[in-house]
């Protein structure tokens, strides 16, 4: 993979991990299993670890992926609330063991479920419950005293009069989950037990919280005003000695054999047991030792979970439907037979393309198996070609666009089929969402929801429309949308003064993302220059390769294209580089290469910093490098660096050389 393919994938990376960890964590409605979560994040560390210069701020490796819900007070954990690296082999445990090892070698661990739950901190004071929070983005949570209270496994007074913060997992257990989904109408069943635990804690109406069959196991202290434990197996006791609900599988190991054995056994025994897990947890039994190893501001170091190869099932493959994305492309979609897998009735999920069709060789009608690590859609693993009857049907990948009729193509070098149809209504209202996205130009309060609605009451057909929107169309939308339409048409007019690079990537020209649009704005300063660049001129662009530079070529010849810029023009949005002060020269003609991971800084603020005195970055060491600014854990950059003689400067000296 070179530069410009790892910079784009990086890019929808962030994106894909972004939406279908917000879906998670604050919609608690996924629509991924944890396994294919885990696998997208797991490329993402490596394609960042490679490419460091392409770390966002807002990447999900550097933070927790939960944010603060509306409606609930704020609550700032005294003891972050963090999260657990994940690994999917015993090989990988082992190495875990090594890095410890070097800190001490006679380490005892202890082993427990990793529960799949919703995580909340427990404060007690003189012994008395006194608020709960959820992890939120693990620095701050949402106040649910009141919706944990209803729980009863939540002791309202300890057995000792003492000051604690504790951390466990609240979830609903199989039978419970089974039995609720048994009283519920076909159409309004629950979908898995982990969503609506999570849902029923994050309820505003705590009456509704207490009609749920919530329980909760506490798995750790977070702190501790009037005890010293020395072993974390020791804290547990006590807090089950106390009145706590402890997690009922915690398992005392001498060493990493050991270790690996229980959660071998855990894995063994899974279906028997009675709440859902998505993993097993080693952690450091020394508490001192602990401190001494220390944790990221993401993670402990000295814990990790290990998650189970996925479940498999079998089913029927009914049918195969087509859906259109936001750049054209046509996703085949298999229907299947209901089937429940861990807990989830599963009955669709993405086919992604003919290629996998081919490859799996699907037809409808297929006894096929699936396959998830989590609780929400699967994918197809197989079909089971033993069981054809000859009534199975061939799939062919439609002609024409199944929403607007238009031709579909598939390209050379590409897998995907894609509607050429300009004015195509799905193409629309995804180009319309993608525009004033986050990562587009940023319109506050114009999210998905409310586009779809403007679109669907023909308040807007165009993604140029957005800037004629008027407030009295806009607060029909809302029971008393006075206000909300007022400041959404404010943050329309402030998006205006976007800058440039905002805009480009606003467009949704393909391959273009946040920072090749940095890049595009820099290089050509205006809409109107870029719109006029000559093919070669933009292949000579920065981090811009021949097939980005073929894509933006196009899209600028396309009239629509040229419709939809000279609307935007006339609503007055910004089509002019902003020009950044650069502060002075004192990096000029320097190449600076950042490995491991800053603390104080992101990579893309380190970038800026460097930028604005004039610098340059690099992903890669070479005799043109000038400095190494090395953060922890760095890897090979920082040996080869070494090898070559390159200065290697801390953190620290960087702030120095910056004042």
């Amino acid at each position: 993979m070179d530069k410009n393919q790892a910079q784009k994938r990086i890019d929808e990376l962030n994106k894909l991990t972004a939406y279908y960890a917000k879906k998670y964590y604050d919609d608690d409605a996924p629509e991924i299993s944890d396994f294919e979560y885990d696998m997208l994040m797991n490329e993402l560390k490596n394609l960042e670890r490679e490419y460091p210069e392409f770390i966002s701020k807002d990447s999900l490796t550097q933070k927790v992926g939960g944010t603060v819900k509306e409606g609930f007070d704020k609550v700032v954990h005294s003891v972050p609330l963090q999260s657990l690296q994940d690994v999917f082999s015993f090989e990988e445990l082992y190495s875990f063991d090594e890095r410890m090892k070097k800190f001490d070698e006679n380490i005892k661990y202890v082993v427990e479920t990793k529960i799949d739950g919703l995580s909340v901190a427990l404060e007690y004071k003189n012994g008395e419950f006194v608020r709960g929070a959820t992890r939120g983005n693990g620095q701050v949570g949402e106040d649910i005293t009141d919706n944990l209270k209803t729980i009863k496994t939540i002791p309202q007074k300890l057995k000792e009069n003492i000051d604690i913060i504790v951390r466990g997992e609240v979830f609903i257990s199989k039978k419970d989950f089974d039995d609720l989904n048994e009283k519920q109408d076909e159409e309004n069943k629950f979908a898995n037990a982990r969503n609506l635990a999570a849902g029923s804690l994050r309820q505003l109406d705590s009456t509704v919280t207490a009609t749920r069959p919530l329980d909760i196991y506490i798995f750790n202290v977070q702190k501790s005003d009037n005890i010293k434990f020395k072993s974390h197996y020791e804290s547990l006791l006590y807090l089950e000695k106390i009145g706590f609900n402890v997690n009922p599988i915690k398992i005392m190991c001498e060493n990493i054999q050991e270790a690996v054995q229980a959660i071998e056994k855990i894995g063994n025994e899974r279906e028997e047991i009675p709440f859902g897990i998505d993993g097993a947890v080693i952690k450091i039994d020394d508490l001192d030792l602990r401190e001494e190893i220390g944790t990221t501001f993401k993670t402990p170091k000295w814990a990790i979970a290990y998650k189970y190869p996925p479940e498999q099932k079998e089913t029927i493959l009914k049918d195969i439907i087509c859906n259109v994305g936001r750049t054209g492309v046509i996703t085949p979609m298999a229907i299947l037979e209901p089937v429940v897998v861990a807990g989830s009735k599963i009955s669709k999920t993405t086919l992604h393309n003919e290629d996998f069709i081919k490859e799996k060789d699907l037809k409808i009608g297929d006894h096929v198996l699936i396959q998830k690590a989590g609780d929400v859609i699967p994918e197809v693993v197989k079909a089971l070609k033993e069981k054809r009857t000859g009534e199975e049907k061939e799939f062919q990948m439609p002609k024409v666009c199944p929403v607007c009729g238009a031709e579909a193509v598939r390209e050379e070098g590409e897998a995907a089929i894609r509607c050429i149809g300009v004015e195509c209504r799905a193409q629309t209202l995804r180009n319309i969402i993608h525009f004033a996205s986050k990562e587009g130009m940023n319109i506050e309060g114009l999210g998905e929801k409310i586009v779809e609605q403007l679109y669907n009451n023909e308040l807007i057909k165009t993604i140029a429309d957005i800037y004629y929107l008027k407030q009295e169309d806009i607060q029909t939308l809302k029971k008393d949308g006075k206000k909300f339409a007022k400041n959404l048409v404010d943050a329309i007019k402030q998006s205006k003064n976007n800058d440039l690079d905002r805009l480009i990537c606003a467009l949704g020209i393909r391959h273009i993302g946040t920072k090749s649009a940095k890049t595009l704005a820099k290089k050509f300063k205006s809409i109107d220059e870029l719109s006029k660049a000559t093919l070669e001129e933009l292949i000579e662009t920065e981090d811009v390769g021949e097939i980005t530079a073929k894509s933006i070529y196009e899209f600028f010849k396309q009239e629509q294209t040229e419709d939809l810029i000279k609307k935007l023009k006339e609503a007055n949005v910004n089509m002019l580089l902003n020009q950044e002060q650069v502060l002075d020269n004192r990096f000029e003609g320097k190449v600076f290469v950042l490995t491991g991971s800053l603390q104080e800084f992101t990579r893309d603020e380190a970038s800026k910093i460097i930028e604005n005195f004039g610098g340059k970055t690099s992903s890669s060491v070479s005799k043109k490098t000038d400095y190494v600014l090395e953060g922890e854990e760095a890897g090979s950059k920082l040996t080869k660096a070494e090898s070559l003689g390159i200065k290697i400067i801390t953190e620290q000296e960087f702030k120095e050389m910056t004042k």
